[in-house]
C-alpha cells in the first residue's frame, strides 16, 4: 500500500467535499453517519467482523470530526482567495495559497492516519481484497464517503 498515493487521493477527495459544500446548499451527514456509511460499504467488500466494524466506525468518525474545522477553514480560504483574485491582490493570493497548502497538509495527515489505523485492523486476506478495490475519492468524493473513500495502490 502506497501511503503517499493514499494521502494524495484522500486530500483531493477532502477538497472535493469542501468545494461541494461551498457550491451546494446540501448539508452533508454528520461525522458518525458518514463513518457508518463508509464502514457499511467496506464491511460488504471485505467481510469485516463486528469488532472490526465497531473499530472502523470509531476511527472514521474521529477523522471526519477532526477534518470538519479544517474543511471550514478551507472554504473560508477559497472565498478569500476568490476575492483576492478579483482585486488582483497578489500579496493576499500568495498568503492564502500558502495557507491552503498547510490546511491541505493537515487533512492529508488526518486522513492518512485514519487509513493506517483501519488498514491495521484487517487480516492478510482482507488487506489483499482492500488493495484490489478500485480507486475512489475521499469523503464525499467519487465513490462515496470515506474518510478516504478509497486509497490508491
Amino acid at each position: 500500500m502506497n501511503l503517499s498515493r493514499v494521502s494524495s487521493i484522500f486530500a483531493a477527495a477532502t477538497l472535493a467535499v469542501a468545494f461541494a459544500q461551498t457550491t451546494s446548499t446540501h448539508t452533508p451527514p454528520d461525522p458518525a453517519t458518514q463513518a457508518q456509511m463508509r464502514v457499511n460499504m467496506l464491511a460488504t467488500q471485505l467481510n469485516l467482523t463486528d469488532a472490526q466494524k465497531t473499530s472502523a466506525v470509531s476511527i472514521f468518525t474521529a477523522a471526519y470530526t477532526a477534518a470538519q474545522t479544517i474543511q471550514t477553514n478551507l472554504q473560508t480560504n477559497r472565498q478569500s482567495l476568490h476575492t483576492a483574485i478579483q482585486k488582483n491582490d497578489t500579496a493576499s493570493i500568495d498568503q492564502l495559497s500558502a495557507a491552503s497548502g498547510t490546511l491541505n497538509g493537515q487533512l492529508t495527515a488526518i486522513n492518512s492516519k485514519a487509513e493506517a489505523a483501519f488498514y491495521a485492523l484487517l487480516t492478510a486476506e482482507q488487506k489483499t481484497l482492500y488493495d484490489a478495490l478500485p480507486q475512489r475519492g475521499g469523503p464525499g468524493g467519487p465513490g462515496g464517503p470515506g474518510p478516504r473513500g478509497r486509497r490508491g495502490n
